[in-house]
This record gives structure tokens, sequence and C-alpha cells, in this order.
């Protein structure tokens, strides 16, 4: 009988691979330090190349105007895995949420230090904390929200934030065509969280995360692609409108203001159909939206007309952030998506202020608290 290798080379490679990931994690231990930099700084996420295993985490001092791009990697000897979606900050923790690597790290902010990950999940995309032990976690393909505990048992003890799922919400309505509903993004009122469905969809999901139960749901227009909520507990959310022949269709891109206490649809605005608005957020004090749609459009939330902040530069504006304490507004160029993107540091006026680079695809800004 002859025997090809080949077949159990293949049936060992997830085997190997694990054995690799392990080792990695492992000599996390085996590192030179890098110098933790002061407070008030701006991390930005590098989604990479899917399939690549090439995502990483810049940070920006914005007193000095230096930038340390792979920050995460260099610290630890660790990389963080495929497409690093999106990052949040509780306290001196930070959480990368690896989307195609279906887990999220937990690093100290301070020394960009791993201090453990959650693991067990489908595809997360973004992390909301409802307390010191209580986070939802949105998901593409699980049909569900996970609940996690993003410290886990053993943290007062050892330091090590291995956090766990503690259980699930569906939210699947059992369209199998479209795989419905895949969440995104969250806003909270009061007891209640605010997720939009993007892909395939058009709806916007009702947590309450008292009963951890799926209450009401929110038609908008297809594809919602981002939400935000301002200081009068408006939510606005903006809709890609699908593209041109998708099985689910193609509208108007659109813009939508709901009432969060009586979860209606008060106004919505109506862009050209060859457009693609996104990465939609407020400013510091929450009285003005920002949105991408090739230029960087704001608008007062009392206002009915938007402007432009800041013209289109005949590239990829892929990521928008606008700091909470200046509401200085950081613009993410992905140039190819393949070279290193750019950074645009804007002041609240939209002054250009600095330019920097940073890994492959920037897509979001997170900011370390003052």
């Amino acid at each position: 009988m002859i025997v090809d290798g080949r077949k159990y080379i293949l049936l060992l490679l997830p085997f190997i691979l694990a054995g690799c990931m392990k080792k990695y994690e492992e000599e996390w231990l085996k590192r030179n330090k890098l110098e933790p930099w002061p407070p008030g700084g701006v991390f930005i996420t590098c989604e990479g190349n899917f399939m690549y295993g090439n995502a990483s985490l810049s940070y920006y001092n914005k007193d000095t105007e230096e930038v340390e791009n792979d920050v995460f990697y260099k610290e630890n000897n660790l990389p963080i895995g495929d497409v690093l979606q999106s990052m949040a900050i509780r306290d001196t923790l930070a959480y990368l949420v690896v989307n195609n690597s279906g887990k999220i790290y937990v690093m100290n902010t301070n020394t960009y230090e791993y201090v453990g990950k959650i693991t067990g999940l489908t595809s997360p995309r973004y992390i909301h904390f409802l307390s010191e032990r209580k986070a939802y976690v949105t998901d593409l393909y699980a049909k569900k929200i996970w609940i996690v505990d993003p410290l886990g048992d053993h943290y007062e003890t050892s330091g090590v934030a291995n956090g766990s799922i503690l259980g699930s919400i569906d939210v699947s309505n059992d369209d199998t065509k479209f795989y419905q509903h895949p969440t995104e993004q969250m806003v909270q009122y009061g007891k209640y969280v605010f997720t939009n469905c993007w892909s395939y969809d058009n709806k916007l999901l009702v947590i309450d995360s008292e009963t951890d139960q799926l209450i009401d749901e929110i038609e908008v227009g297809k594809q919602p692609a981002g939400i935000t909520i301002d200081k009068y507990n408006k939510i606005w959310v903006i809709c890609d409108g699908g593209y041109e022949g998708s099985p689910y269709g193609m509208e108007a891109p659109s813009l939508h203001r709901v009432d969060a206490a009586t979860r209606k649809v008060e106004r919505t605005w109506t862009f050209d159909v060859d457009q693609w608005p996104s990465e939609i957020c407020t400013n510091g004090i929450r009285d003005t939206i920002y949105w991408v749609n090739q230029d960087i459009f704001h608008m007062a939330v009392t206002e009915e007309e938007p402007e432009v902040a800041i013209p289109w530069k005949n590239t990829i504006f892929y990521g928008l952030g606008v700091d909470p304490i200046t509401s200085e507004i950081y613009v993410a160029d992905a140039i190819d998506y393949v070279q290193s993107g750019v950074i645009y540091r804007y002041s609240s006026d939209f002054t250009p202020v600095d330019t920097f680079k940073v890994g492959v695809t920037p897509g979001s800004f997170c900011f370390k608290p003052e």
C-alpha cells in the first residue's frame, strides 16, 4: 500500500498551527519591553488583510506627535491575528476584537502587555461593557450576541484576564437566505442596548440588558453600517444601501435619526445611489455628528443640512474618530489596502495638525483616557 504523506500533513496542519499559536502566547514573557507612553494618546487598530494574519496596533502620542507601530507584537512577541476589527478600553485594560481569528485579546493599556484573552467566539465584531463583570460581544455569523465576563474567574488573584462566555442572546430571524441577523456596533440608552445589523439586513435590534432578551427591532435603510447616539438620546444610523447586483437588493444610501425612548424613526436623509456613506460618530460633547462619504461631513444634531468638513483626497478614507476631550478629528486612509496606511489629524475647526503612517488598513481609533 502506498501512503500519501501529504494527507497526513494536511490532517496534522490544524494541530501544528494550534501549537504554533500556543508557543507564541507562551513566549510573550520573553520580550524586550517598550517604554510606556503617557495617558491621553490614541490607539489605531489596523485590520491587515483578510486571511493574511497581519493585523497590528499603533499608538500615537498627541503631545509629542510620535507614533509607535505594532506595539502589541513588539511588547509580547505575539501576532494579533487575522482582522483586528475594533478595540475598547475599560479602566486600564484594552480589549482587541480579532474578527476572523474568533477571539478577543486583553492588553494592559499602560504597558501593552498581553494579560489574557476571550475565546470560543465565532466572528466577533465589537464589545460593549455593561459592568465590570459583564459585556456584550456582537458577531457577524453566530446569529447571537455573546454575553461575556471580561475578566474571568482568576483575575483578582492572578491578574490574568482570561474572560469567559456566560451565555448568549439569540437574534436569529430564521431567514437562512440572508443569514440574518448579523450584529455590529452598540449604543446604550438606559438599560437598552441598540445594535445595527449590517450585512444583508435593515434592522436595529433592541436588547434588554437586565433580562438579556431581544425585545424589539426597528426598520431602517438597507445595510445599516454604523450607529452613534447624541446628547439628546437620538440614535443616528447610517446605511450604505447595499451594492449593485446584491441578492438583497440595492437602494439609495440613507441617514436616519431614531428616538431612543420611543424607538421611532424621526427623520431620514437620502444620499445619491452611487455613494457609500459610513463611519458615523459624534464629537466629545455629542452635539455634532461626522461621517465618511468620500469627503468627511459634519452636521450639528439640531441642524438639517450637512457640510463638508474635510475634502476627499482622491484616496480611500476608511476610518474616522473624534477625540472625546478635544474634538480633534482623525481620518484613516487605507490607500490601497496593501501598503501602510496613513492617519490625518485635524483640529476641531478642521485645520491640519499632523500626518503619520501606521499598519495595513487602519480602521478605527480608540482614545486612551486622560
